[in-house]
């Protein structure tokens, strides 16, 4: 036995880490290349940012000018005012809520089925997933407001072109999210359900359906307090809503009526976040029981 075991565990450690240098070249003595990447990634993007400010026209004194501006703006929106049309504006946001209401519920509706196709445990053909997969990319790539402005020129302006906005951009997402849950479900039911002498069918109704389904409610709330939002926005183009009045306070610089709608919005989007958490937690904790 060694007089000194601190002398003898650092000599240990000092021959592990020799050790560990002689299996691992590549990390404790890297190329030049491998050294110059980091640097090199940080420069290139140091650059890009630098040159992306330059070719947007960005310039601190534009910033300092708008500040200077936004302030005044600031100070004519208060206090709040509605002026005579206030009943006309909460009309107008009971209609936005009623469009991001019916719109996600047809979105997640629709979806359903096409999560069902788009699941692997479902539908186990990989080239028939892989296409119907990016079919479904298609509905996500395409924005709220593209989808509004294009069923504005297909069924005329109003909340039905909303609507079908909000519902063909919900539809892929709610489908890549639906698709991914019941890939994750317990197939322990499903066979349960196929030995007592169901077909896939009712694998699926009896099987699957049961444990997914609170999760699809919760994320179809969980958009329709997201959707709210998205309906104010599209109602600036003309896919009815409140989004139409706060266009139009804005251009004719009627800022206490910008600065009312604006607190009917948050107030609208904090009551249905507050509604829609509570609803969430408490179908996440019957789930769970």
């Amino acid at each position: 036995m060694t007089d000194n075991p601190g002398a003898a565990l650092r000599h240990a450690a000092l021959a592990d880490a020799a050790a560990m240098v002689i299996r691992h070249p590549a990390v404790f003595r890297p190329k030049l290349a491998d050294r110059l990447l980091g640097p090199a990634v940080v420069a290139l993007l140091m650059g890009l940012f630098a040159y992306s400010l330059v070719a947007l026209g960005f310039t601190f004194e534009r910033i300092w000018n708008g500040v200077g501006r936004l302030g005044t703006i600031v100070v004519h929106m208060l206090p709040p005012d509605a002026g005579r049309f206030f009943w006309i504006y909460l009309d107008a946001l009971g209609e936005t809520v009623a469009i991001a209401l019916l719109g996600t519920l047809l979105g997640a509706v629709i979806a359903v089925p096409l999560a069902l196709l788009a699941a692997k445990n479902i539908v186990p053909n990989r080239l028939f997933h892989f296409g119907w997969r990016r079919g479904l990319d298609f509905f996500r790539a395409i924005d709220v407001l593209i989808w509004a402005l294009i069923w504005i020129n297909v069924v005329g302006l109003g909340p039905f072109a909303g609507i079908l906005a909000i519902a063909m951009s919900d539809i892929g997402g709610f489908a890549k999210l639906f698709s991914e849950a019941i890939e994750a479900a317990d197939r322990k039911p499903i066979e349960g359900v196929v030995a007592a002498g169901g077909g896939a069918p009712h694998g699926i109704r009896f099987g699957i359906l049961p444990q997914v389904l609170p999760i699809m409610i919760s994320q179809v709330l969980y958009y329709i307090e997201s959707n709210t939002r998205s309906a104010t926005i599209i109602g600036i183009v003309g896919a009815g809503g409140i989004g139409l009045h706060l266009s139009d306070t804005i251009r004719v610089n009627e800022w206490q009526n910008v600065s009312f709608l604006i607190v009917m919005i948050l107030v609208t989007v904090a009551l249905i976040d507050a509604i829609s958490t509570r609803l969430r937690f408490a179908i996440i904790g019957r789930r769970g029981t």
